[in-house]
């Protein structure tokens, strides 16, 4: 049973009991494992004695939509339609082929359905989208929270630290820590065998993987084609074979995670942003490795280790996937201007505003900083990751920032490029935690340091020459040289 904290009615229409199925709209958690959304909606079917219909629709124009991001969403709807073929339920991947072709399939399978169900996802065009079809839907339209462990709703407030956010959930988080969704939900929708979708639907809305296997073409669509596929595989079975090599190599992290030389680092935020992979199930699996017993302290410190009573590398990388990935939907779930300018603490805005007009030298533009043309060439090498790979070496993520602060015309220009840049090319982008970290090199969840500087005033400072001092980077720069 789902736990009614993360379920949220998004208007006031009633159930159809008159409705052949209950309808799944998958927009956030494209996975049929671990998902509270299709644990919910699978409730609903079993209840109501219904088939349970997937629908996974991808929209041609929401901003950045690109090949990458494309393909990566198609390997998941493989993996989708497999999963759902043998637990005999229906799904339906669609992919608009033209802008706005997509319009009317929702309503379309609504009106056959007794009450719909769909993701809870506080960012992006995702909040504007569910709210805009709970206008139109005749039908009860529920939004499930599947995003972390602790639901958005158990605080009341957005925190100002990662440190005070920590102590606020180490007091909420024991009562949601057993509140895990099923590993298969789907388990609770057997049926007579899937329902069959209206020939009308089927013809106007095809499925997005007949469709490829017919010979269409990703090439064929209007999206950004310059921003190509970087090879990584998406999907669940691609996100759960990363997290059984990471558990593999799950030794090293304590000690090398901020190592550019090293791959030691999870990598699976492309697949916690799109959806392929549970934070339950990653946690699950860490803590099972761990021999956790399901304890923790009683004591909500707010310190960074010692509450859960776990190595100190397991304690860094629960800090990472809990604390400051939920940070963020704690942010965007209460601001719906969490990617602005005004959105920053009042005192990074003032120092940054005093030194708005200090010379940049060397100052760089959008096109340059695109194109890995700066004269650092650790920074060069960051952008190049982040374009070819999608993704970037997380501490090298915050000097990249840094450095565009440093380089850009004004600090609103900076956070400009940082959105742009980052949207564009990094597979988990778009999403909370990705502008945390963002607005992080801005001053959000960071104090006041000293001693004030130019440009950066008394925003934190950090510079690719104590980087490389820092951290081996030798082999990270040659391999992504120009």
């Amino acid at each position: 049973m789902v736990p009614e904290i993360r379920v949220r009615r998004l208007n006031d229409a009633p159930e159809n009991h008159r409705g052949a199925i209950v309808l799944y709209w998958m927009i956030a958690y494209r996975r049929l494992r671990h998902n509270f959304a299709l644990e919910r909606a699978a409730d609903h079917a079993r209840r109501l004695g219904r088939p349970l219909v997937i629908l996974e629709a991808l929209r041609l124009d929401h901003p950045w939509a690109s090949r990458r991001f494309h393909q990566f969403v198609i390997d998941g709807m493989r993996d989708n339609a497999d999963a759902a073929a043998r637990a005999g339920v229906a799904y339906h991947p669609y992919v608009e082929p033209a802008r706005r072709a997509g319009r009317g399939l929702l309503a379309a399978l609504a009106e056959h359905a007794a009450v719909v169900v769909t993701d809870d996802f506080p960012a992006f065009f995702i909040p504007r989208m569910t709210e805009a079809a709970a206008r139109r839907l005749p039908v009860r339209l529920e939004a499930v929270d599947g995003n972390g462990l602790l639901p958005m709703r158990a605080v009341d407030r957005i925190y100002p630290t990662a440190y005070a956010f920590r102590r606020a959930l180490q007091q909420a988080l024991p009562a949601h820590l057993a509140e895990a969704p099923a590993p298969n939900p789907l388990k609770r929708a057997r049926g007579s065998g899937p329902w069959q979708l209206p020939a009308g639907v089927a013809r106007q809305w095809p499925s997005a993987l007949d469709w490829l296997d017919r010979g269409g073409s990703l090439e064929q669509l209007a999206i950004d084609q310059r921003v190509q596929p970087t090879g990584l595989t998406g999907g669940a079975k691609a996100a759960r074979r990363r997290l059984d090599a990471f558990l593999e190599d799950f030794p090293r992290y304590g000690t090398a995670r901020n190592e550019p030389d090293d791959e030691v680092t999870s990598r699976l935020s492309p697949y916690l942003h799109w959806g392929h992979i549970s934070a339950h199930e990653i946690f699950q699996a860490v803590m099972a490795r761990e021999g956790w017993l399901g304890t923790v302290s009683a004591k909500a410190t707010g310190a960074r280790e010692g509450w859960w009573g776990a190595s100190p590398a397991t304690e860094a990388f629960l800090d990472q996937l809990v604390t400051w990935r939920e940070l963020g939907f704690n942010m965007t779930s209460r601001r719906d201007d969490y990617d602005t300018y005004d959105s920053l603490p009042d005192w990074a805005r003032e120092t940054l505003d005093e030194h708005a007009d200090d010379p940049r030298d060397p100052a760089y533009d959008l096109d340059t900083l695109r194109a890995a043309e700066t004269h650092d060439p650790l920074w060069n090498a960051a952008q190049r990751q982040l374009m070819r790979e999608g993704r970037m070496h997380n501490y090298l993520r915050m000097l990249w920032g840094k450095k565009i602060l440093e380089w850009s015309a004004s600090p609103r220009e900076a956070l400009s490029i940082m959105i742009e840049l980052n949207n564009t090319y990094a597979l988990d982008g778009r999403d909370p935690n990705s502008y945390s970290g963002i607005c992080w090199v801005l001053g959000r969840y960071d104090r006041a340091w000293g001693p004030e500087r130019p440009i950066f005033g008394k925003i934190r400072y950090m510079s690719s020459e104590n980087t490389a001092r820092k951290l081996r980077v030798t082999a990270y720069l040659q391999r992504w040289s120009p």
